[in-house]
């Protein structure tokens, strides 16, 4: 009995020491899909909530007001990041769907035990880790706990790789070197902590030199006072980033596009003198919620919102 459960016990070991390496510090498909349980869509292979692309496309004229607001008012209070000391192209948007990465600060033990696991899983340098398997349409989003001097994990070769497996630019709370050659790449939209010319880890291996560490891949981070979750449509613009949870992404969406046409009647309205400025900032009366409707029916071709999402409004509504 005694030699049964000794056996019994280092076989557990066995595969709980299995378990953990293959684990290495990326989150199971198992775990994302149980953290992110309001998201019913498609998602990634790693369990990824996957927002369509439709949406995505439609998310980039939101206004960070209009976000803010759904958003508040499901309960997320704190999903939008400010703060940023330096952006590449301030006057682009960015959109895309949040891929996770989180860094410590080095400690030689823990750091040689992830690059060990690691190296067994084929993978190098840990700055590029996550980069390795990011796809179109992903916005690198990176707690580099605002490391500055010997923080940087990203210059102009590994953002190049980063925009041609993605199409975008990043969100990452440290500082990155090459800046200008970043700049050079165009449509590379970052937001960004600070600039330093040196590079992480300089020496590594040397305890003294040891500045950084990936501790999680795909899985929950921290950005500014919000908490990132893998798969959250990330919305960038006028020098903030608002994260907006995948189960409420085409909500946002489509109020925005809402709010977008009856500013548009109302202002077309108000010239036009057919309204008073009262009438149009009150809540609006039946008369004029029908003259809105056939506006939007005569102007359908026209108007800035895919005729699709114009026609299902319409037919969402109860007049």
């Amino acid at each position: 009995m005694f030699i049964k459960k000794r056996l019994l016990f280092f076989l557990l070991l066995f595969v709980a020491a299995n378990q953990l390496q293959a684990q290495s510090v990326q989150i199971s498909k198992e775990e994302l899909i149980a953290l992110t349980p309001e998201w019913k869509g498609e998602r990634f292979p790693d369990g990824r909530p996957k927002v369509p692309d439709d949406i995505i496309r439609r998310m980039k004229p939101v206004t960070i007001e209009e976000a803010w607001a759904i958003l508040s008012g499901a309960g997320y209070r704190y999903q939008i990041a400010d703060g940023w000391g330096q952006i590449i192209n301030p006057d682009s948007v960015l959109v895309g769907r949040a891929y996770t990465t989180t860094f410590m600060p080095g400690r030689p033990d823990v750091w040689k035990a992830i690059d060990s696991m690691g190296k067994k899983e084929g993978r190098l340098s840990q700055n590029v880790w996550a980069v390795e398997q990011l796809t179109k349409g992903d916005v690198y989003v990176a707690d580099q706990f605002g490391a500055k001097k010997n923080g940087p994990t990203i210059g102009d070769r590994v953002g190049t790789a980063i925009y041609t497996k993605t199409g975008n630019g990043i969100v990452y709370d440290g500082a990155l070197r090459d800046v200008e050659g970043l700049k050079e790449i165009g449509g590379f939209t970052s937001f960004y902590t600070s600039y330093d010319p040196s590079y992480h880890n300089p020496g590594v291996g040397q305890s003294r030199d040891l500045t950084t560490m990936i501790v999680g891949i795909n899985q929950p981070t921290r950005i500014r006072t919000v908490t990132v979750m893998p798969g959250d449509v990330v919305l960038g613009k006028l020098g903030v980033v608002v994260f907006i949870p995948p189960h409420l992404a085409e909500q946002v969406a489509t109020t925005s596009e809402i709010v977008r046409l009856r500013d548009m009647f109302g202002h077309q309205r108000l010239k036009e003198g057919k309204y008073t400025a009262g009438q149009i900032d009150a809540r609006w009366s039946d008369e004029i919620e029908k003259d809105f409707s056939k506006w939007l029916n005569d102007h359908i071709n026209e108007l800035p919102v895919p005729k699709e999402q114009i026609q299902k409004y319409l037919k969402d509504r109860t007049w």
